[in-house]
Order: structure tokens, then sequence, then C-alpha cells
């Protein structure tokens, strides 16, 4: 089984307590989870913005195109801009697997950042029987979805 584990090094065991401690080192500890918080923040601003149900601001998904079958992702754009106009009801019906991501994202966001600050690290510890699990969920999601009766997935 494969597990995500992450080591101290030398530089981090001798550093002074004072200096870890400081609002500098939190900062700097804090960077990495920070800039991709504002990564995404800037990617719903933008999905927010701009209408994914206006056609023409965006592609259109080519699986859907090519052959009339709803991929896992169709519908998270116009999920995503329900989340952001606080529309819950209308985002877990344009794709409710992307609104558990961007939950789960949150909670794992939110721990990293906290372990981050207090000069941790996150460790996942996931296997091989998680990604199996994941994909599985995802799989049935999509097989579910174009199904006569999972008309209700539809985005």
């Amino acid at each position: 089984m494969h597990r995500v584990t992450v080591e101290t090094t030398d530089s981090e065991a001798t550093a002074p307590a004072a200096a870890t401690g400081t609002a500098t080192g939190t900062l700097r500890r804090l960077a990495v989870p920070l800039g991709i918080l504002g990564g995404v923040a800037a990617a719903f601003a933008y999905v927010g913005t701009v209408d994914p149900n206006e056609p023409g601001h965006y592609p259109v998904c080519p699986l859907l195109r090519i052959t009339g079958i709803f991929c896992p992702g169709c519908g998270g754009l116009r999920s995503a801009h329900a989340i952001v106009h606080g529309d819950l009801g209308t985002a877990l019906g344009a794709n409710a697997l992307a609104v558990a991501g961007y939950a789960l994202f949150a909670v794992l966001w939110t721990v990293w950042a906290l372990r981050s600050a207090r000069g941790g690290r996150l460790s996942l510890g996931l296997g091989r029987v998680h990604m199996w699990v994941l994909g599985v969920v995802v799989l049935a999601f999509t097989v579910v979805r174009n199904l006569p009766f999972g008309g209700f997935l539809h985005p």
C-alpha cells in the first residue's frame, strides 16, 4: 500500500523555537496553502462572474457533444456558479459530485492550513484502496446519471 508521508529535515528540527513561532514564520508556512486558496478563489470568482449558463463563454464538453453522454464533470461549472451565488439546490442539481468535491476540498484545505500554521504537515495516508473507491464512486455517478432512472443527476 502506498502512503503519503513527510519527514522533517535537520534544519527544521534545529530551528530555534522563537524563529518558528513568529508571525513571519507562520506566514512562510502558510504561503503555499494561501497561494492555492488564492488560485481557487480566483477561479470561482471568474466562474461566478462569467455565467456558464449563457452559451459561448465556455467550451462544450466534447464527450457530451460527440456521444450525448454526460461525463462526471458535466455541470461542474454551473454548480460552481451556483455555489458562488449561494444557491446550493441549483449547485447540487447541476453536479452533486462536484459539490461534494468542493466540500471535501474546503475541509482538507482547512486542515492543511491549520496544521501548517502550527508547524505541522498534512499527511493523508491514501492507499490504493482509497483510489479505487474514489474511482468506483466517480464511475457509478457517471453511469447512473446516464441511465433513464438517473435523470435527477443530469446537469
